[in-house]
Formats: C-alpha cells, structure tokens, sequence
C-alpha cells in the first residue's frame, strides 16, 4: 500500500502511556458511541501458530500503513512449522505500533492484547501494563486447554485479571454462526476466527477495510466461497465492535503527516528492501543479480522474493546446501554477475571456506547474513546480532572483508546498495548483516527516484593491460587500480585475457602460482590496505547539549536506542548517540568522536562484540550493555540502563 503525505519531518518521542483527547461528534459511529482520539497504540494479537496472527498482523498493518500513520512490527512465532495446539511454546504473535508521529520501535508494552486461547493469555499477560485492554477468545477456555499451560482455574472469573480491561467474546461461535450459510464444516469455519477478531479491531481504530477485503477476495481467488467466508467474518467482527454494548469507545489514531518528509510511501519488511535493494543495485551497475541460495530462517524470504522477478533479470538457484550455493554464486560473479547469497548464521560457517576463495579471487560477492539466535541452530526465528565476529574474522588466513549494517528495515534498502558499492568498485566479497527483526519487522519507506540511486557501473578488462620490458602486451590479473587496489574484472571467454584462477596464492600483478615468502606477505598485506582504503562516510553525532557520555550502537538497535535517548533528554538529561553502518572498515573520524567523550555506552544483542572491537582498536573503555533473549531492547530498558550510566 502506498500513500502520499507533504509535511516536514519532526522528531517526537515515544512515550509509555498514549495520550488521547475527545473528538467532536461529526466522526462518531452509529449508535453514537464515544470516539477517543491517541497519538499512538500498540497492539498483540496472540495465539496457536495456526490461528493466522501473522496474516492478522500483517493485514492490520497495510491498512495502518494505507490510512498514513508511522509504524513498527514486531512478529514472534515458534520455528516449528506447526508447534504443539494449545502450548506456551507454540504461541505466535504480532505486535503493532503505530502513532500519529514519528516512531522507532514496536514499543515495549502492548495497550490490548488479542488472545485466541490461554496459552496465548499466559504468554503475554506479563507484558500487559495495568489498565490495559484484553480481548479474550472464551471459546477456548476449557478445562484441559487452561490445564494444559498450568491455570488451576479459569483466569476470566477468578479476579486473577481484576487490574485490566478484559473483554470476553466468543470469538468462534461468533464466527461459526456468521458463516452458517456457506455450507462450510465447523473446522472450516472456525479457521476465519481471525478475521473476525481482525474486523472487531478494525472497528474499534477506525481502519480502512476496503484493502482488506480486496486482499482476501484475490488470496482465495481459486476458492470463492472461502474467500467470501472470509469477507463475511471480517464484516461480522466489525459490525460486533459497532453493535455490541461492551464496546463503548472506539479510537482514532491521526495519519502522521508530519513524521515523513513528502514523497511516496509503502509498508515495507526488512527482507523485502532488502531484496528490492538487490534489484536496484543490479540495475544500477547494469549487471544480471544472481541469487545462490540455500532455503534457511529468516533468509528465506530473500530467496522467494528474488525469484519473482525475471523480469529485472534476476536468476535465482535454490541449491542442495548452503556450500553448493555460495559455490554457484561465486561462479556466478567470475562470469560478470552481481552475485549474492543468503543465509542466516549457521550458514555462514559453511560458506566460509568459499568466502575466503572469494577473497583470494577478488571478485565480487554479496554475502547476506540475516542473524538470530545460536549457536548451532539455536533459535532460528529469534533475532540476535552476535554474528560479528565471525563476519569479521570467521575464515582461515588473513582474510579481510567489509562489513555493512541496516539499522531499520527501510535501511535494508539503502544498506544493499552500500554493500554493491563497496563489492564492484573494490573486488571484494562483502557481508551485509540484518537480523530477525528487521527482516520480518517493518515500517513506512519511501520510495526513492531513480535519480537518487548511485551508478553502480564497473568496466570490464577488454585487453592487454601491461607492457613487458621487450614491448609485448600482455594481461595481468593483478594489475591494481592505484585507488581502490582493485585488480581487473575480466569476463571468462573474452580473448586475450585467460588467467589462472584458485586458491592457491598468486603472484601479485600475472597471478601465476606463487610460493614466494615475500609476495605471500605482499598479497597479504595489500588485501589489507584494500579493504582498509574503502571509501565510507564519516560517523554522525547526535550532540545537541554537549553531552559527556555517547551511545555508540549498530544494526537493528538503532531504533531502540533513539527512542531511549529521546526520553532522556525529554527529563532533561544529556547524551549523545552515534550509529554505525561500515564496520569494517570503520568510519575514519570514529577514533576522534569517541575521544570526545569520557564515556562510551554500547548496547548490543551479543555479549559485547562491537564493544570488544572498539576496545582494541581504538583503545577506548567502552561499556557493554548487554542482551541475548531473542528478542529486540525495550526502549524503557535500555533508558534506565543509560541514565545509570550518566549518573555513574
């Protein structure tokens, strides 16, 4: 979904409670029910990973994204693909914030929580302040289903839930008697339960439903009666929201007119810039992007995206493992390619061996590692940045390469181009770390004009690149540009410029197999300075009070630590923030901003990597402040820790 606005952007801060006024009566529903109007909330739905929270999420977010607000997701699901019914660990959930200014993160605690069963209440009740809204599905509060996530007795009358709004509805009998005349089964029926509960919130934040109902109706294009069904649970919660009297106030949530500068937006997951980003780079250097690839989470959805469309001249080759695929991809890039893989962190120490052959070759090669939680496999569909260290040193050898970060999953976008930038212009293999949430996270992006991208384009070697003392012509693989130490692109087939190619070490200059001691420590030295050379910009500093202590962070928690930062300085606190997209190389002015301060905060979800690497680099006793829960900081959270270090 796309939407216009015009106005300026402008920095507000993300508070825990939304604010919200009264609104005149031209805009009340029938039944002249009281209308609310808040600058933001932040919803979950929650239940069995079967109940479609995802595809509720996700449909409550487009049209959130359509009617103009800013917004950030937070999707939680189990990794099996169809976990235990009725069990905590098989709870799936969507978490949506949306506002009528300018936020940064999927907030800390859900104002209504939907819950389909009571795992999904168990699960989630912690997280939900005091006062706040729950919408109960009471159908499925039988005794074995609350035995079995441990409730002794039924937390709907027990007075357990005293201390929040709680509103029971039978959500599937309510939607079985909806759908009574489409001759479905009971168990047919009952799978549109979340359409239903997703018109009933529709209804209660005055969202758009055209979209909705389109989407459905082309979903189930080939099963018209199931979309229909659909349709009509979708209407029947609406119009429960509008009929019923335990619904006495529905909200309204302004667009955010001012948090965007003007252009064209649309709802974006980071994934899906991503693999936009890939496409634009590809057709900015006038290169075919290839995509080798093995199916793993959350990189897949990279893969599925990529090979949708042909029509840019994308090719996309679904290999038998993750070493076939880098393998094809590195193929891919000697043959003229814009090349790239995916995967996630197991992948990435299969792919190793051939990321080093990469760099041996000097060639091209995008590796795109969307992290999570390990090691092994670990948590695949919990995020987690401790990935970095193997990135920057996770290869036999001396074996440098740069590393590019995304700090939101709009920035995926941009963070890929960057990432093709340094690989064409500079030969090298490149890793580009996302994570979790931001791959399946997303937010309002604008689309950019064409005029905006860089021209990726690269010359192809032609010819003879040397002349020999005698005066003949030849070509030398190894010949360097003087400014980037890039050595030349030939295309295999092209005549005149065969060259050896491997492992093995070659001879700076004609690439010949060579065991010299002192051209091995020639080549490994000017690997180095090339990578050490690449051109990145400069750090900013966000310093508007001078502050002594600066909040040094990278990758996806920019927007946790931006919306922390911005309730310090709302109680009149002062720090600074800085964030980091090239680490590696790092930015040129990073040593003299962190001199600047007396003391360096660096929030990361590892235990302290980045920190680790600005200690010794720089020499600078950088404070870790540490998570690996699998999920993204709180904002609260990561204030409180701040401000303990400001007082310190």
């Amino acid at each position: 979904m796309t939407s216009q606005v015009s106005s300026p952007a402008e920095h507000a801060d993300e508070a825990d409670e939304p604010g919200e006024t009264l609104v005149g009566g031209q805009r009340r529903p029938p039944g002249d029910k009281e209308v609310r109007r808040l600058d933001r909330v932040i919803i979950r739905f929650a239940g069995d990973s079967g109940d479609g929270m995802q595809l509720t999420g996700d449909r409550f977010t487009s049209e959130t994204a359509s009617f103009g607000n800013d917004l950030s997701t937070l999707p939680n699901f189990p990794a099996e693909i169809r976990a235990p019914a009725g069990t905590l660990p098989g709870v799936s959930s969507f978490q949506l914030h949306f506002a009528d200014h300018d936020i940064l993160t999927p907030g800390d605690a859900p104002n209504v929580l939907v819950a389909m069963n009571p795992a999904a209440l168990k699960a989630n009740i912690g997280d939900v302040p005091r006062g706040g809204e729950i919408i109960v599905n009471t159908d499925e509060f039988a005794k074995r289903a609350m035995a079995k996530v441990g409730y002794d007795t039924n937390p709907l009358e027990d007075g357990s839930l005293a201390a929040y709004n709680v509103h029971p509805v039978p959500l599937t009998t309510l939607t079985i008697e909806a759908l009574k005349d489409f001759g479905l089964s009971r168990k047919e029926a009952e799978r549109s339960k979340n359409m239903f509960a997703l018109g009933l919130l529709s209804w209660m934040y005055h969202r758009p439903t055209e979209g909705t109902e389109s989407f459905l109706r082309s979903k189930f294009a080939k099963k018209p009666q199931i979309a229909e069904a659909n349709v009509a649970a979708f209407r029947a919660g609406w119009n429960f929201g509008e009929t019923t009297e335990d619904f006495a106030v529905s909200y309204e949530v302004a667009p955010a007119d001012a948090a965007f500068p003007p252009g064209t937006y649309r709802n974006i997951s980071g994934n899906l810039a991503l693999s936009y980003g890939l496409i634009a780079a590809s057709q900015q250097a006038d290169l075919p992007l290839y995509l080798g690839s093995y199916p793993i989470t959350p990189a897949s959805d990279i893969l599925h995206e990529l090979s949708r469309h042909k029509n840019f001249g994308v090719r996309t080759f679904q290999a038998e493992d993750e070493i076939a695929g880098i393998g094809a991809a590195l193929g891919a890039a000697f043959g003229g390619s814009l090349a790239v893989t995916t995967t996630s962190g197991p992948g990435v120490a299969l792919k190793s061996e051939t990321i080093g052959l990469a760099v041996s070759l000097e060639l091209p090669l995008l590796v795109v590692d969307i992290q999570r939680g390990g090691p092994s496999t670990g948590l695949p569909t919990k995020t987690e940045q401790a990935d970095l260290l193997q990135a920057m040193y996770g290869r036999n050898g001396e074996a440098p390469v740069p590393v590019v970060a995304p700090k939101t999953p709009a920035d995926c976008f941009d963070a890929a181009i960057e990432a093709a930038r340094i690989a064409l212009a500079y030969r090298t293999p490149v890793f580009l770390l996302s994570d979790g949430y931001l791959a399946n996270g997303s937010e309002p992006w604008r689309i950019p004009d064409l005029d905006e991208l860089p021209d990726l384009q690269v010359q192809f070697a032609t010819g003879p690149n040397h002349t020999e003392e005698d005066g003949t012509e030849v070509f030398w693989p190894y010949k360097r540009d003087p400014q980037t130490l890039a050595r030349p692109w030939a295309l295999p087939g092209t005549p005149g410029l065969e060259h050896r190619i491997g492992g093995i070490e070659k001879q700076d200059g004609t690439g010949n197999i060579s065991y010299d001691p002192a051209n091995h420590d020639h080549m490994v030295r000017i690997r180095q300075a090339k990578i050490d050379g690449i051109e990145v910009p400069d750090i900013e500093v966000d310093d508007p009070d001078n502050a002594r202590t600066l909040v040094l962070g990278w990758g996806s928690t920019y927007g946790p630590i931006t919306a922390a930062v911005r309730r310090i300085r709302k109680e009149g606190g002062h720090i600074a923030q800085a964030h980091l997209r090239n680490l590696n190389p790092f930015p040129r002015n990073l040593g003299e901003v962190l001199e600047r301060y007396e003391k360096v905060v660096v929030p990361e979800m590892n235990l302290g990597q980045l920190a680790t690497l600005i200690r010794a680099r720089f020499l600078v006793d950088a404070d870790s402040y540490n998570q690996v829960n699998g999920m993204p900081f709180k904002a609260e959270q990561l204030a409180a820790a701040l401000k303990e270090a400001i007082n310190d």
